[in-house]
């Protein structure tokens, strides 16, 4: 019942936040964000500012994302800008200004934290980006955060945590967002 009700707010939020600039939000997909991008209805600051909202009014119930980039805006902004001038980055690709979401588990360059779930690891710097990370900056992506996952990974218990992680919280099982999400349980939502 509660998922339902989150699905009820998620929907009318989304189609209002849709109408708003005349691109529908909900259940979009890389192909229609690209369309908006296109024909002027979508910008990337708009879509990243979106699923901000969406993360903050729904993440308190849902637990799904443990940290939010704080340069993500900044990211959306670039992507618009290069867009707008006709001279986007060589490499950028078919994620050009797409806002993804990446596990905890998988290190990011930035400052973004990457923990496993675990507050051990809270502070801790990573080198480089992880293979996976990079490939998606080069296509243009826009690092929006990093998603919570059973903590290290689940490896310490064969029966599970079902989604439990000391950073994140117990993570509930109704996918309500449509982010591009990059880990060890999904790939694509």
């Amino acid at each position: 019942m509660a998922c339902l009700r989150l699905l009820l707010a998620f929907s009318a939020i989304a189609l209002a936040a849709g109408g708003a600039c005349g691109f529908q939000f909900e259940e979009a997909t890389v192909d229609s964000i690209h369309r908006g991008f296109k024909n002027g209805s979508l910008t990337s600051t708009a879509l990243v500012r979106y699923y901000l909202g969406q993360i903050a009014r729904l993440n308190p119930q849902l637990h799904a994302v443990i940290e939010v980039n704080p340069d993500a805006l900044r990211d959306a902004a670039r992507a618009d800008a290069e867009r707008a001038s006709g001279h986007r980055r060589a490499a950028a690709g078919g994620l050009h200004g797409v806002p993804v979401l990446i596990k905890d588990l998988i290190a990011t360059r930035d400052r973004l934290n990457t923990t496993a779930g675990s507050f051990a690891l809270l502070g801790s710097v990573a080198r480089r980006d992880a293979g996976v990370v990079a490939r998606l900056r080069r296509a243009g992506a826009v690092v929006l955060g990093k998603s919570n996952l059973p903590e290290w990974g689940n490896f310490r218990n064969a029966a599970g945590l079902d989604g439990w992680s000391a950073r994140g919280g117990q993570a509930m099982v109704c996918s309500l967002a449509r982010v591009l999400q990059i880990g060890i349980f999904t790939l694509l939502t």
